[in-house]
């Protein structure tokens, strides 16, 4: 399904099966033998999605290609290197003090139930009408209940949701801490920096902003993942990234957040492998995206 300014879709089409993906490889984070987080919300979500291909990975259901390097190990090992870094971002702003969360295209994310927030703590979740409804319901079916407070903000990132999320109870004069996780290659360059001008201008001194990124998103058309996607069709994946992200010359994120004010700091996934005791990859699709950034940032008045 071919991107478009006005497009629509839920968790089981378009961008919004990324989240159901993304669900799929949180839940192989979670099962694998190197248990790199703890999520048993994202297998559930995924099996109530209904995705056949999602639904026979977690369940671990799919035989891919012999000795082929994509495996449910490794895509464990990507989204639990991943999932830990947001996970410790809110972690690490909550226990200095920050006591408002918010969760951009939240997704299937839920940190909101996993989590064990400081008392006091607010939980923002913003995302589309029909994505927020499907993971509350069915959260609920699983007598899962929210470790701290949970407001959820229904509503389109492409509209006003900075009106949605005040009127939430969103206090734009108190410290913030903010994720963008998997969100970015979705925005057009002009809306990614108007992401950050509208968290910037939301944000009181001390807060807290975490996302990842990859400035050259040609990666995603070149051979090394053409190859991986032909993989992947070959066992029953119908999504294909490629085809969702916006491509197109991007502003610098380190550079556009440090004008803005920011302190920035960044580390490359391969950073993050090595801090959870793994190996990075050395095929040739591993080494495309070895630049792979994660960045966290701050106003003022609070540390990086």
């Amino acid at each position: 399904m071919t991107r478009s300014d006005s497009d629509s879709w839920d968790l089981a089409s378009s961008v919004g099966a990324t989240a159901t993906m993304v669900a799929a490889q949180r839940a192989l984070a979670t099962t694998g033998p190197d248990k790199l987080i703890n999520d048993p919300f994202a297998a559930p979500l995924v099996r109530a999605v209904g995705i056949d291909f999602f639904t026979r990975m977690v369940d671990g259901d799919i035989a891919f290609p012999e000795g082929d390097d994509f495996d449910p190990v490794r895509m464990g090992h990507g989204m639990g290197v991943r999932t830990r870094f947001f996970d410790e971002h809110f972690e690490s702003a909550t226990q200095g003090g920050i006591r408002q969360a918010v969760i951009l295209a939240a997704g299937l994310d839920a940190r909101a139930y996993r989590l064990a927030w400081p008392a006091g703590t607010v939980v923002y979740e913003v995302d589309l009408p029909q994505v927020i409804d499907f993971k509350t319901t069915t959260l609920a079916g699983l007598g899962a209940e929210p470790t701290t407070e949970r407001r959820t903000v229904a509503v389109d990132l492409r509209d006003d949701w900075p009106a949605a999320l005040r009127a939430a109870g969103f206090d734009p004069q108190a410290p913030t801490v903010w994720s963008a996780e998997g969100l970015l290659v979705y925005l057009q360059p002009d809306d990614q920096d108007a992401l950050f001008d509208t968290i910037t201008g939301l944000s009181a001194p001390g807060s807290r902003l975490a996302c990842e990124f990859i400035q050259d998103t040609t990666v995603f058309s070149g051979p090394e993942w053409r190859e991986h996607r032909e993989k992947l069709q070959s066992i029953g994946c119908e999504v294909e990234i490629g085809e969702l992200i916006y491509h197109g010359e991007r502003n610098h994120i380190v550079d556009y957040l440090t004008a803005a004010g920011w302190t920035v700091s960044g580390r490359q996934v391969t950073e993050l492998y090595a801090e959870a005791g793994l190996e990075y990859g050395d095929d040739p699709l591993a080494v495309a995206f070895g630049d792979l950034t994660y960045l966290s940032a701050a106003l003022p008045g609070s540390s990086v």
